[in-house]
């Protein structure tokens, strides 16, 4: 019996749909979720979400944010969530120069900036190793949302 998974971002629903399993980028380390787990509330940290259902594999960057877990419904509340396939890389090539760019500009004492430039140099930088690392092996098998939710 599989898993219910929903990936919500503050802009969007990013994926709802069954998972054999879920690993998610926890605070300590990778956690893996399978159907029936204990309810459990943790912090997400930038890194890489894997959605598995019936030997297939959807990819996830997400930055930050909660996992709440109960026995048939994992629930993503991501800062930032999106499916490898739908990242640009010429834009994030694009964003992670300028916040190099900035962050050689900025000086330390303005440390708002400083930390909402480092935080743009690191998800540029995590969305360009997950396309390099998965996008090739791992095809949009599935979609965004289930078929039997649209109205």
């Amino acid at each position: 019996m599989p898993i219910r998974c929903e990936i919500v971002s503050q802009e969007r629903m990013v994926f709802s749909g069954n998972a054999d399993m879920v690993i998610v980028p926890g605070i300590s380390g990778e956690m893996g979720i399978l159907p029936n787990h204990a309810p459990l509330l943790s912090t997400l940290k930038f890194g890489v979400l894997k959605v598995r259902y019936q030997g297939q594999e959807e990819i996830f960057t997400i930055g930050g944010g909660v996992v709440e877990v109960q026995p048939d419904m994992v629930t993503i509340l991501a800062d930032t969530a999106e499916n490898i396939e739908e990242i640009n890389v010429a834009l994030a090539e694009e964003a992670k120069r300028r916040a190099e760019k900035l962050l050689e500009e900025t000086p330390p004492a303005d440390e708002d900036s400083y930390l909402k430039i480092e935080a743009a140099l690191k998800r540029s930088s995590l969305r360009l190793e997950a396309v390099k690392r998965y996008r090739a092996s791992h095809p949009v098998r599935r979609p965004v949302v289930d078929e039997g939710e649209k109205e």
